[in-house]
Order: C-alpha cells, then sequence, then structure tokens
C-alpha cells in the first residue's frame, strides 16, 4: 500500500492550493473528499478551482497527486491536514458538522506519530475542545502519541501576488513539540513560518485578520450611504487620505460583502464572545451595516429609475458581475443574489453579464446571461456594475448605457453614471 507523506481533507479553494505547492516540494500527497465528482475531475486532471490550472494539475498528478473518496488513506499518512467548510447555520451560529465528520474520519485511521493540522476557520478553542477529544478517541494521546496543531488558511482566490508559497504561516501547536512538528512540515513549502504559543492564539488570528476587514468595510459603507445624502464624494476622499503614509489604510465601499472570510468568520468571533455573556458589538454592528447594502443598492437603483420616470416593475436591468470578487468564478456569499432577489420581487426584467459564470439562478429561478456586452448594456433601462472584472470594457459602459449605478468606483460619474 503506498505511503503518503500528506493527505489533505477537504479538496476546495483552500485545500487544492495547499496540495499544488505540497507536491511540488516534493511530498507524496493524497486529497480526501466526499464528493465523488471532484475526485473524479482531480483524476481526469480537470480542476475547478480559479488558482488551479489543468495545467498544474497534470503536473501535480505526474508528481504522485491523487484524490480518493476512501478515508483507509489516512492511515498511510504521516500528514493530515483538514480543510472543510465551516459555514454559519440558519440562525448564524458556527456550524462545525463537517470539521466533526473529518476528525471522526483521522480518529478511526489515526497511526502513532501523525501530524494533525486543523485548517478550517472556527472560534478559538475549538482544536483543543472539539477536536482534540474526538482524536483521542483512537486511545492515542495528543501530544504523546500523535501531534496536534492548528493553522489557519491565508489564501485570497484571484490574488496574483500573493499565493500559499510566499504568505506568511501562522502555526500554533496542543504543546511546543506539537508546534515544532507543524512548523517544519509547512518550511518544507512555505517561506515563513509564524509559530505562536498554543492553537487558540493562532485560531484568533485569523478571526482578528477579518474581523478588522469586516469592520473596516463597514465603516466606508456607512459612510457611502451618508456621504451620497451630503453631497460629497467619498471615493475621492478615500483616495485623499491613502495619500497619508502611516496610521492609514484604504477600504472601498461596495454592494456587500462576499466569499467564506468575511460575512463568515467575525460570527465566530462574535459566537465566542456571547458565551462570555455579553456581546461583541462592533462585529454586530458592522454585520447589520454590510448585510444593508444589497438593500441600499436597490434602493438606489430605484432612485436612478424613478429620476428616469420609469418603475422597477417592467424595467431591464443588467447586472455585471456576479461574483464575490473580480476576475475569479467563486460565487460564494457574493451580495449579487440579494441584490437580485429585491429586484426579482420589485418586478425587474433581470439579465446578467459575466464572463466566469455561464449558468446563474436566484432563489431557483434562472437568470438570462447576455453574452454580448454592448448591445447588453444598451439594450437595459439600467445597469448596476456589483463586479469590476478586467474583461469588461469599461469605456462601452460609460458610453452606451442609459443610466448605470456603479457599485465599485471605477467608472467616470456623469448625468447618466452614478456611484455608490
Amino acid at each position: 500500500m503506498t505511503a503518503f507523506d500528506l493527505t489533505i481533507i477537504g479538496l476546495g479553494y483552500v485545500g487544492m492550493p495547499l496540495a499544488k505547492e505540497a507536491t511540488a516540494a516534493g511530498l507524496r500527497v493524497a486529497g480526501l473528499d466526499v464528493d465523488p465528482r471532484k475526485v473524479e475531475a482531480l483524476n481526469a486532471g480537470r480542476s475547478y478551482i480559479d488558482d488551479l490550472t489543468d495545467a498544474d494539475l497534470d503536473a501535480m498528478l505526474t508528481g504522485g497527486f491523487t484524490a480518493t473518496l476512501d478515508a483507509s488513506v489516512l492511515s498511510r499518512s504521516r500528514t493530515i491536514v483538514i480543510c472543510v467548510p465551516t459555514p454559519l447555520d440558519e440562525d448564524h451560529r458556527p456550524d462545525l458538522s463537517a470539521v466533526e465528520g473529518a476528525t471522526r474520519s483521522v480518529a478511526e485511521h489515526l497511526q502513532p506519530g501523525t501530524l494533525v493540522v486543523l485548517e478550517s476557520t472556527t472560534w478559538p478553542g475549538t482544536t483543543d475542545e472539539l477536536a482534540r477529544p474526538i482524536l483521542e478517541q483512537s486511545g492515542l494521546v495528543a501530544g504523546k502519541d500523535f501531534h496536534l496543531a492548528f493553522s489557519p488558511e491565508r489564501i485570497d482566490p484571484g490574488n496574483p501576488k500573493f499565493g500559499l508559497r510566499n504568505t506568511p504561516k501562522v502555526v500554533g501547536g496542543y504543546t511546543p513539540a506539537c508546534k515544532e512538528r507543524a512548523a517544519a512540515f509547512y518550511s518544507q513549502f512555505v517561506e515563513r513560518v509564524v509559530p505562536v504559543s498554543g492553537t487558540r492564539e493562532a485560531e484568533m488570528a485569523k478571526l482578528l485578520e477579518n474581523t478588522y476587514r469586516h469592520v473596516n468595510i463597514a465603516l466606508v459603507n456607512e459612510m457611502a450611504i451618508f456621504c451620497d445624502e451630503l453631497g460629497v464624494n467619498l471615493w475621492e476622499a478615500i483616495e485623499a487620505a491613502s495619500t497619508k503614509p502611516f496610521g492609514f489604510q484604504k477600504f472601498l465601499p461596495g454592494p456587500g460583502v462576499g466569499g467564506h472570510c468575511i460575512p463568515v468568520d467575525p460570527s465566530y468571533l462574535s459566537y465566542t464572545v456571547r458565551k462570555l455573556g455579553y456581546p461583541f458589538r462592533f462585529v454586530e454592528l458592522a454585520q447589520e451595516i454590510n448585510e444593508r447594502m444589497p438593500s441600499y443598492v436597490v434602493a438606489r437603483v430605484q432612485r436612478l429609475l424613478n429620476r428616469a420616470r420609469k418603475p422597477v416593475n417592467g424595467s431591464r436591468v443588467l447586472l455585471l458581475g456576479v461574483t464575490y470578487k473580480p476576475d475569479i468564478a467563486d460565487e460564494r456569499e457574493t451580495p449579487a443574489i440579494p441584490v437580485a432577489e429585491a429586484l426579482l420581487e420589485l418586478g425587474a426584467e433581470l439579465s446578467f453579464c459575466d464572463p466566469y459564470v455561464k449558468e446563474w439562478s436566484v432563489e431557483g429561478r434562472a437568470v438570462p446571461r447576455e453574452e454580448d456586452l454592448a448591445e447588453a448594456v444598451a439594450a437595459a433601462d439600467v445597469v448596476v456594475l456589483l463586479q469590476q472584472h478586467s474583461a469588461f470594457d469599461l469605456d462601452v459602459v460609460e458610453e452606451r448605457a442609459s443610466l448605470v449605478l456603479d457599485t465599485r468606483g471605477v467608472l467616470a460619474t456623469s448625468e447618466r453614471v452614478e456611484r455608490l
């Protein structure tokens, strides 16, 4: 039976970049997932990840990478890294069912001397309080018979500058020896490893990073709302403020927040604080503001159409870009969904244009896709630029659109073009 240096549980946007770098470093890597479609696609050389081309995957397969549905591979793995999703449930509470399931699978196959690392974002204490007891049901003791650590993922899909290799990797171990073992593992393919004293500190570091972004995005989103009423060009003010070489970091308003990290991770921190008996008011206020933005976008669309003496009901509304980030196909938590839902509720004739999304539906209703940007823009009563994909010819949008709401601040303002 083949032995593996690493098995990664969860072959998504976090697990596959890890597999790529580890394989490139000469490690024998297996990928374990519960989705047979993913496993079949990967073994056939078909990538479904923006940051992983088919050529990258071919090189990985040549280097020995294999994807499997068979959890017995865990018993033949020197290191196991858990990269499964950690969403919120309907009540905005952490849903760690995937982490629990993956950890139970590891426990069933755990061998002495194995390093187990959790990378899935979660609340501080999860590695020690949830994962460790499950793993120790194997009869092995963490820190003595096997190594246990937490290392938060820092994958930024579509980022051309920073990938897994050149992004510092925070590592916290259950014991000092666990930390050293995990740091040595990641040092094989990450340029800089940042050890911290324990798993809780590593877990908190991830939540702090994204809560910082969440709160600052909420700040400029709220400023966008009242600056519009004050007649102040917030975009120009932000650019002016960003010339200060210290004490300021530029954040931009938008139609809402998307992806896994910003809409989800701060809620894990808020959940942790609420267990202490009081609310985390900064996070909860930021959540309220950012979740309000899609409704505000729709209100601005209504205002634009009203000025043209048109109701939303029956108006042709074109959404440009429905992914959560530019130049990728990732639609996780995209604010385009609540924007579209509200416009459809008002009776808009909705369509979308996005080079990365071939089919798109909202509440089970297929939204027509426009192939020709120029024709679609000219035919629409109002265009809503939700995501500034580089493939979009912005000059065409400015020249041919009757009305435009620019939620990204990339178009020149005019009588027909408004910025958020």
